[in-house]
């Protein structure tokens, strides 16, 4: 059998107390009023203690109070930096690297390279004339309009974060292209322009080899490209007697050291080729062994490269 005990009873503190203690808080209430009025310094020496603690918690409170609002400061810069950080490394890691151009170097070369193997050509094969504030190159099948990337109008102007006389072969050379064949006026700067905004341009090198076939089809034009072990003197004569142009990217030799846009714009009686370079007016007027062009090739071999062939629509 199971001995159940009775439940214990809690102890309550007895309620006579608890009106006697509150009976001392409101009689000492009142009489230290009254002290206040009665006798003022009686009533500060005896509230001094009170008065001291208070004042003290009010000091922890408002020291606590300061530390709260400097530490949560610290917290707020930190978290700030740190979120910084954090969206540099995301931007850093949603931003595809650059490619590396697998072309030469395009740029306007400061030491000398080899003159040219011929004299410039009589006036009555080709010259460069102004007219209108533009220069024009005669003696192909076509009115030819040049610029020279090199003049103050335009050597100091950007493309991208580049100088445009010095890497900006590439865009000089299309706006020839595309002013001569379209009724678009292009001139460098403003190509240089379309180059950035449409991936184009190569930063420190000048201009991605995609710039030839991409600003064709932006304008208009057809771009074919030809094979350098399959082209010869003949079939490039073709193709500039029949109205197009051909553009060229030339590696070491005669027009650069490194690597360099220029345009074959026409054919002389005894087959030479006449070309117009962005660089250069003597080399512009000079007439050439196409066999030489065609040695002086660049050996890049993207978008179709070194060697394509640009024409107007109405001409396929």
């Amino acid at each position: 059998m199971k001995n159940f005990e009775r439940p214990r009873k809690k102890k309550r503190f007895p309620l006579s107390v608890l009106i006697l203690l509150l009976a001392v808080l409101c009689i000492g209430g009142v009489e230290l009023l009254v002290c206040s009025y009665q006798d003022p310094a009686l009533y500060m020496r005896v509230t001094a203690p009170v008065r001291a603690g208070v004042q003290r918690i009010a000091e922890a409170g408002q020291s606590a109070w300061d530390y709260l609002g400097r530490t949560a400061d610290r917290l707020g810069r930190e978290a700030a930096a740190a979120a910084d950080r954090a969206a540099s490394r995301l931007q850093e890691f949603l931003t595809p690297p650059e490619p590396e151009p697998e072309e030469d170097l395009q740029l306007v070369d400061d030491t000398e390279i080899a003159p040219p193997p011929r004299s410039p050509a009589v006036y009555t094969v080709t010259a460069l004339e102004s007219r209108d504030g533009r220069e024009y190159l005669t003696g192909g099948t076509q009115e030819f309009i040049y610029y020279n990337q090199t003049d103050a109008l335009w050597a100091e102007e950007k493309y991208g974060s580049d100088r445009l006389g010095g890497y900006g072969c590439g865009p000089a050379a299309m706006a020839m292209v595309v002013s001569s064949l379209t009724q678009f006026d292009m001139d460098p700067v403003l190509m240089a322009q379309h180059c950035v905004d449409h991936g184009y341009w190569a930063k420190k090198h000048g201009s991605y080899l995609s710039i030839v076939p991409g600003t064709a089809e932006d304008f208009g034009l057809t771009c074919t490209s030809l094979s350098p072990e399959e082209t010869d003197a003949d079939l490039i004569s073709q193709h500039l007697l029949s109205g197009s142009l051909v553009v060229a990217l030339m590696g070491p030799g005669h027009f650069t050291n490194g690597g360099h846009f220029i345009v074959l714009r026409g054919v002389t009686l005894d087959g030479s080729v006449l070309v117009a370079d962005s660089a250069s007016r003597e080399r512009s007027l000079t007439t050439w062994d196409p066999e030489l062009i065609l040695e002086e090739l660049s050996a890049s071999r993207s978008s179709g490269g070194p060697l394509w062939v640009v024409s107007p629509s109405f001409l396929q």
